[in-house]
């Protein structure tokens, strides 16, 4: 494999403006057609077999219209009844002006008894619903909705509204994210290689893998519905992760320079050693993050799906587009040194070349801190491995408090009119009124019949925390009855997710069993519940397909099972922290304020299942870059101790520098005004600093050092070379 890159980046670095040209016609190419193909995202959240969809479809199928695009309208009227001839005339007009708006199929008047309000006359709630999905009508239906609020807003009337409607109009946007988090990887890039042109060259390739990733997102979503959050993470982890790529290279890329070898050869054996890397590194990504596909959710695999492409995009593009930049700048990549850096020779000792003697010039015995802390380590490797787990365990603690959920739009910014409309159904109605469930009850055999319908709708009066039943409305044929059950605390609390699982295992089979009728509870509620139940049952399978497909590559590549095991529980023990931390941070409330959170929320039910895909996947990247470095040391030497100080020394400094950049660009995404992104975004910045850090710079090469030949057995151990100086 190596000789086979190695010629690759020295044919695309002899060619450079023959790879440059390719890949900016592909990437115009796959722009246009994922433009006229694609274009569009969906959120589509179907979770197959759930009892929530179950009473979705028997709705759907029963009702005409049930389950299309919607939004809820919400009047609150601080200063009096909604009744009075001004504020009802206002509110009418309101009404009237929406009902003939585009693709509008029916709207509610709360006033004349179509929806509700409240005892007081204070605040009424409407539904305005559309012939067309949520995402056909676009922006500009929330827009026009809010334009006719005018005549009420006039008379003092405050209007809200929400729904996947308004929630098209609120779409998260990464512009932001991404110009603060590139400026800072510039500032690290900066003062990691102390030349303008070096620190540009990994953005810019990132960028260009991003492009290409995201026209192959597109045009995967004319085959695969891809939900609207799917973007912003491929971005996210497309950014990071195609940085980190071309920086290793460029830094190998330097050193071969460093070393007296012409740009077209050194480019080649940097794609052959860093790039090496770089594939299975990458490839490891992908691997773990198609994992998501086993789950059994379609949204979810999508996500996935989405993330793998660009991912792909961003280490195709450190491979092949990046030597060809290189072999194009030769020694011109030093260009534009910052003043007072050194940063040729400093590269050349903390990456070792190939043929480098195990004396003498060896990164063992010249290196800076690098190798006095590695040789530091190697004297007391076993009490800081076990300092580094109890650390380690000590983060993952809050995990055993971990519950799964998903924040409701009391979690939105203030300023959102689905917040805003929230507070106001909640304060002025009831906190239950923001989570109803839906019962689609139904017969095998025929229609449900009255008598069972009614020991029922007795039984769910009678349960405590149950505020209100309405009475059933039958389908146009009979054979359908939903009932609305609105409960007495908000979506996101425990009691709604109890009142749930009560309903479908004795509530309703004993309401019903004498009839031989079924219920089936739904809504969005339902919905969220059943979807946190799902990813509770399937996690542990997509943990175990994930570890076990990444450990076979790891065995692949280094033909040692030891290195494979110790990386997977390494592994384990980051994604660990980074849950901890989320629970702690979320759940418990610790500096939520800074995200702009103002009160303490459930993990989304998604978020461990795709941060454990991602988070694998991105702690196998610096795994693969340290033990690359170590197993090249320790073929030449034969010394497992000296390997491994040789080893941290030529990578320890990058792969600081590169979870650097990954952890600002994933914090970054962190300010971007929606729950799902700050979760994966906080999580994925406590990974990767864990993993740089406490395991790749303590935990790993303690453990390396303690298990010395047998880490790498069966390789042949190589013949002994001299020992490392005294210590």
């Amino acid at each position: 494999m190596e000789r086979i890159l190695e010629r690759l980046g020295r044919m695309t670095a002899a060619h450079p403006w023959r790879t440059l040209t390719t890949w900016l016609l592909a990437a115009v190419a796959l722009l246009a057609v994922g433009q006229a193909t694609g274009g569009t995202f969906v959120d589509n959240f179907r979770i197959p077999g759930a009892e929530s969809q179950q009473a979705a479809d028997l709705a759907r199928a029963a009702f005409p219209g049930y389950g299309s695009a919607s939004a809820e309208v919400v009047w609150h009227s601080p200063g009096g009844d909604l009744r009075t001839p001004d504020r009802r005339a206002a509110v009418t007009a309101m009404i009237e002006a929406v009902r003939h708006q585009p693709h509008v199929t029916s709207v509610e008047d709360p006033l004349a008894g179509a929806g509700v309000v409240s005892p007081d006359g204070r605040t009424a709630v409407g539904t305005v619903r559309y012939g067309r999905e949520a995402g056909d009508l676009g922006p500009e239906a929330y827009r026009r909705l809010d334009a006719a609020a005018a005549p009420a807003r006039a008379q003092g009337v405050q209007v809200s509204f929400r729904g996947l409607v308004v929630d098209v109009a609120f779409e998260p946007e990464t512009g932001p994210a991404e110009a603060v988090g590139l400026g800072v990887a510039l500032l690290v890039l900066l003062i990691a290689f102390g030349s303008v042109v070096a620190a540009g060259l990994p953005v810019l390739v990132a960028l260009a893998g991003l492009v290409v990733g995201t026209a192959l997102v597109l045009i995967t979503g004319t085959l695969v519905e891809i939900p609207g959050a799917a973007p912003i993470v491929a971005v996210m982890l497309g950014l990071g992760a195609g940085i980190d790529y071309a920086l290793f290279v460029v830094t190998r890329f330097r050193a071969e320079l460093a070393e007296g070898h012409p740009p077209v050869a050194a480019a080649g054996r940097a794609v052959a050693t860093a790039g090496h890397a770089v594939l299975f590194a990458g490839a490891t990504v992908v691997v773990a993050i198609l994992g998501l596909l086993f789950t059994g959710i379609p949204f979810v695999g999508a996500m996935g799906v989405a993330a793998a492409l660009t991912v792909t995009a961003t280490m195709l593009a450190a491979l092949t587009l990046l030597p060809a930049l290189l072999g194009l700048l030769g020694s011109g990549v030093n260009r534009w040194r910052l003043p007072d850096r050194a940063s040729v020779p400093v590269l050349r000792r903390f990456v070792p070349g190939p043929g480098r003697p195990a004396d003498g010039n060896s990164p063992v015995t010249t290196g800076g801190w690098w190798v006095r802390w590695g040789w530091r380590l190697d004297r007391r490797r076993a009490a800081y491995a076990l300092a580094a787990t109890v650390v380690l365990l000590g983060l993952s603690a809050p995990l055993l408090g971990l519950r799964l959920g998903t924040p409701d739009d009391g979690n939105q910014p203030r300023h959102w009119p689905q917040r805003q409309a929230y507070d106001a159904v909640g304060r002025e109605l009831g906190p239950g009124w923001n989570a109803p469930l839906v019962l689609a009850v139904h017969h095998p055999g025929g229609a449900p019949a009255d008598a069972a319908l009614t020991r029922l709708a007795g039984a769910l009066a009678a349960d405590p925390e149950v505020a209100l039943a309405t009475p059933p409305t039958r389908s146009p044929d009979g054979r359908l009855a939903l009932l609305t059950v609105v409960p007495r605390h908000a979506p996101q609390d425990q009691q709604v997710s109890d009142l749930v699982h009560r309903i479908r295992r004795t509530v309703g089979p004993a309401a019903l069993a004498p009839d031989g009728a079924r219920v089936a509870v739904g809504g969005q509620t339902a919905y969220m519940i059943d979807m946190a139940d799902a990813v509770a049952r399937r996690l542990p399978w997509v943990v175990l397909g994930v570890v076990l497909a990444a450990g076979l590559l790891l065995v692949a590549m280094f033909r040692a099972p030891l290195i494979a095991l110790k990386a997977a529980l390494m592994a384990l023990l980051s994604i660990g922290a980074a849950y901890g931390v989320l629970v702690a941070v979320f759940q418990w409330g610790w500096g939520l304020s800074l995200l702009g959170v103002d009160q303490p929320v459930p993990i989304m039910s998604v978020v461990p299942m795709l941060l454990f895909a991602i988070l694998f996947g991105l702690s196998m990247d610096y795994e693969v870059f340290l033990l690359s470095a170590v197993r090249e040391e320790y073929r030449r030497s034969g010394d497992p101790r000296r390997a491994v100080v040789a080893g941290l020394a030529g990578t320890g400094r990058v792969i600081t520098a590169a979870a650097t950049i990954m952890a600002v660009v994933f914090v970054s995404f962190a300010a971007i005004d929606d729950t799902l992104v700050k979760m994966i975004g906080i999580g994925l910045a406590t990974a990767v600093l864990v993993d740089a850090t406490v395991i790749r710079v303590v935990l790993a090469p303690a453990l390396l050092g303690l298990l010395g030949h047998r880490a790498w057995w069966p390789l042949r151990r190589p013949s002994t070379a001299p020992a490392g100086p005294a210590r």
